[in-house]
């Protein structure tokens, strides 16, 4: 997908993403929480969207947030101001394939059902590596082409070419954010509800980023 339909696609999509698709994706933010808030320290969320994530995540977590979409910003922006959140560090418009920090500048990394949007998957995962530091984890949630229940893969066909109207590719195969060798994966578990989404935690290994 195109940075400009990912744009387009998403303005659209801002003011009803928390009511509809946030809805069924939520089960991955809360696992991706659930293991980084006993461990505190840095997270940055790569595609943060409307911050569905920030109310998981416990006070002594610091969280940055980028997407390439300026109207998901604002709406993530509003719900930090709602909730009075003090951990949120900042939100930036960032092209995920080029981000703007220094090598091993976080503790974790995040990215919630946005890797089958990004144009060069593989290159949105190198910079998450790049980013997290040694030992640190990064965590994908997303649909995968035949990862699902049972009787879920005729609607995967019939939403592939949707792709751009949609947001996402149903068809994404999940080998596309495997096999980084700076990245060992140490959970994979299928998310409720209807078992459409799999959330992936890595653990970054010792060793030079390479982008």
């Amino acid at each position: 997908m195109q940075v400009e339909a990912i744009q387009k696609s998403y303005r659209r999509w801002a003011p009803v993403y928390d009511l509809t698709f946030g809805r069924i994706t939520q089960g991955g933010r809360i696992l991706a929480a659930a293991h980084v808030n006993p461990q505190g320290g840095s997270v940055l969320e790569v595609g943060i969207g409307t911050g569905l994530a920030l109310d998981y995540y416990g006070a002594q977590v610091r969280v940055t947030g980028i997407d390439l979409s300026a109207e998901m910003l604002r709406e993530a922006e509003m719900r930090a101001a709602r909730g009075g959140l003090k951990n949120l560090e900042g939100l930036h418009q960032m092209d995920a394939r080029q981000i703007a920090f220094p090598d091993a500048s976080f503790d974790h990394v995040a990215a919630m059902h946005i890797m089958s949007v990004v144009p060069e998957p593989e290159r949105v995962l190198a910079e998450m590596a790049r980013v997290v530091r040694p030992g640190g984890s990064v965590m994908i949630a997303n649909h995968f082409a035949g990862r699902t229940a049972e009787g879920w893969a005729v609607v995967e066909r019939l939403a592939a070419p949707l792709a751009n109207l949609l947001g996402w590719h149903s068809d994404f195969a999940i080998d596309r954010v495997m096999g980084h060798p700076l990245l060992r994966l140490e959970e994979q578990r299928q998310v409720q509800p209807f078992g459409l989404m799999t959330f992936l935690r890595f653990r970054r290994v010792e060793g030079p980023a390479k982008t």
